[in-house]
């Protein structure tokens, strides 16, 4: 692929990726407000940015095997636990934006659980096993992810267990 088109398609993927992401928690927010139809309206149209993301990482052949695809999610968690989010926390507290640096430290211990849990997935399905059948909950305040059973307790925010989410 020439470059050019490349670069377009990388910054659509980009696009497309951030408004599915930003219309879903607008669902979320007009779910909450009461606004069904609205939200239906947000999720329906996540959908088609979805749709839209997926064709254009699909043309520019990002889709490979499992194992790669798995590698893939390794190498982001990786970037995010070792490099980017401690520089994004760091920047945040000279700056004393104390919510950024409350968000950006939850998705840093959050990132560290999911390289983890990519590490152990390529390793099964370099083996032919699929991932075990487990529950796994996330905390829907700061992202804390855990298989089996939910804490009573965040380890990173204090959350109660009724906010995590089974998955």
């Amino acid at each position: 692929m020439r470059e050019m088109t490349k670069k377009f398609l990388e910054d659509a993927f980009a696009g497309e990726s951030m408004a599915h992401m930003k219309y879903l928690i607008f669902a979320e927010e007009a779910e909450k407000k009461g606004l069904t139809n609205l939200a239906k309206l947000f999720k329906a149209i996540a959908y088609a940015e979805f749709v839209h993301a997926r064709n254009h990482y699909t043309v520019l052949g990002k889709v490979g095997g499992m194992p790669d695809n798995i590698q893939q999610c390794i190498n982001g968690e990786n970037f995010e636990v070792n490099e980017m989010y401690p520089v994004y926390k760091e920047t945040a507290k000279m700056q004393n934006e104390n919510d950024a640096v409350r968000s950006t430290h939850y998705a840093l211990e959050a990132e560290k659980i999911h390289e983890v849990m990519y590490r152990k997935a390529k390793q099964l399905v370099e083996e032919g096993k699929d991932y075990p059948e487990v529950k796994i909950y996330i905390c829907s305040i700061c992202g804390h992810t855990v298989e089996g059973s939910a804490p009573e307790k965040c380890p990173v925010c204090g959350s109660s267990r009724e906010k995590y989410v089974e998955f």
